[in-house]
C-alpha cells in the first residue's frame, strides 16, 4: 500500500472532494492505491509494464493527459528526473480543482520539489515516513508556467523530452553499437527498446531494411521516435519488449536482425535481469539463421545467456565501459 498516501487522507487532514475523478500521475508498478475510490480514479502513466499492471487491477488507465478535463484531485509521484518531475506536478496543478498531493522519495528529490514549492505559496506540512514525503497544495494556486516546458526539445538533431533515456543527446553506447552495424542487416529488423529513435534512424540508414519495428514501453519516448524516424519502413510499438511478439499481417512477420541496447536498471537499483530478458526475447523473435547486435556496459552478465539462448556470440567492439556483441543462429529453447 501507499502508506504515504494513506496517512495524508485517512489521518494526515487532507481532504478529497466526495464527487469528480481523480488523477493519478505515474504510479508505481502494482501500487495499492486502495485508498482512493477505484471507481474515480484516472491513472495516467506511460510505461507500459506499469500501465498494464493497473489494467489488469481495473483501474481506468490513459498514457497521457487527456485535453480540457478538470480534476477534483490529484496525486503525483515524482520520477527521479527533476524535470520530468517539475512537469507533472505543473500539469497536475493546471487540471485541479482541489488538492494535489504530491508522493515521493528522498533519493527522487522530494525534498527540493517541496522548498521550490513552499516558496511559491501555502503547502501543507509533509508527512515522513518509509525514506519518503508526501504533501499537498490546492490546485492552480501557485503559478509553475516555468515548470511546464515545451514538452519537446531538439538535441544533436534529434528530439527528446523530460524524463525520456538519453534526453539530453546521444546515448555513447548507443552510438557505439550503431558505429558497429554492419551495412547489410536484413530485411525485416526489430529495435528493442528503440527509446526515441537514434539506433533507428541508424538502422534506416541501410538499404538492405525493408522493415523496422521500434519496440518501446515508453509512451512519450516513442512520441518522439515517431517525429525522429520519418520513414515508411518504420512500424512503432507501445510495448514492452519482453513480451512483444512480431504482428501478424497476411502471415506471420519474420525477424531477420535485431538491434538494442537495453536497460538494465530501474530507478537507481542495477537489475541485469532486464537485459537478459530482452536477450531471451530477441532469441524468441528470431528466425533460425537470425542475428542480435547489441551494446552493454562492460561489467554486464550477458554473455552465459548469449551463449545459451544463440549458437555463435562474438563481441565485435568495445572499451573501458561499452562492448558491442553479435550473436548468431538462436536455439530453440522449450517454454
Amino acid at each position: 500500500m501507499s502508506l504515504r498516501l494513506s496517512l495524508a487522507l485517512e489521518t494526515g487532514g487532507c481532504v478529497v472532494p466526495d464527487e469528480g475523478r481523480i488523477a493519478v500521475f505515474s504510479p508505481p508498478a502494482d501500487l495499492d492505491l486502495s485508498a482512493l475510490p477505484k471507481e474515480r480514479v484516472l491513472i495516467l502513466q506511460s510505461f507500459r509494464p506499469a500501465f498494464e499492471s493497473y489494467v489488469a487491477a481495473g483501474y481506468t488507465c490513459l498514457p497521457t493527459l487527456p485535453e480540457a478535463e478538470r480534476f477534483a484531485a490529484s496525486v503525483v509521484f515524482v520520477p527521479r528526473a527533476k524535470a520530468e518531475a517539475r512537469l507533472l506536478v505543473a500539469q497536475a496543478s493546471a487540471v485541479t480543482q482541489g488538492p494535489v498531493l504530491v508522493d515521493g522519495g528522498k533519493t527522487d528529490g522530494i525534498d527540493s520539489i517541496l522548498k521550490a514549492l513552499r516558496q511559491r505559496g501555502e503547502t501543507s506540512a509533509p508527512i515522513s515516513k518509509a525514506h519518503g514525503k508526501i504533501f499537498w497544495f490546492q490546485g492552480g494556486s501557485k503559478d509553475l508556467d516555468d515548470w511546464m516546458p515545451a514538452a519537446t526539445t531538439k538535441v544533436d538533431g534529434f528530439v527528446t523530452a523530460p524524463g525520456v533515456f538519453s534526453a539530453d543527446g546521444i546515448d555513447p553506447a548507443s552510438a557505439l553499437l550503431a558505429q558497429n552495424l554492419p551495412e547489410k542487416l536484413g530485411r525485416v529488423v526489430a529495435d528493442l527498446g528503440a527509446g526515441w529513435g537514434y539506433l533507428s534512424s541508424q538502422i534506416l540508414s541501410r538499404a538492405s531494411v525493408e522493415e523496422l519495428h521500434l519496440v518501446e514501453a515508453d509512451h512519450v519516448a516513442l512520441d518522439c521516435a515517431r517525429q525522429n524516424v520519418a520513414d515508411a519502413r518504420a512500424q512503432f510499438h507501445w510495448a514492452d519488449a519482453r513480451s512483444w511478439k512480431a504482428p501478424v499481417q497476411t502471415k506471420p512477420v519474420q525477424i531477420n536482425t535485431v538491434v538494442m541496447n537495453p536497460p538494465f536498471h530501474t530507478g537507481r537499483s542495477a537489475e541485469p535481469e532486464l537485459g537478459q530478458a530482452f536477450i531471451a526475447a530477441a532469441a524468441k523473435m528470431l528466425t533460425a539463421s537470425g542475428h542480435l547486435w547489441m551494446v552493454a556496459n562492460r561489467h554486464l552478465p550477458y554473455e552465459t545467456i548469449l551463449s545459451e539462448r544463440f549458437v555463435a556470440v562474438n563481441e565485435v567492439a568495445g572499451d573501458n565501459r561499452f562492448k558491442v556483441l553479435h550473436a548468431q543462429r538462436p536455439r530453440r529453447v522449450k517454454g
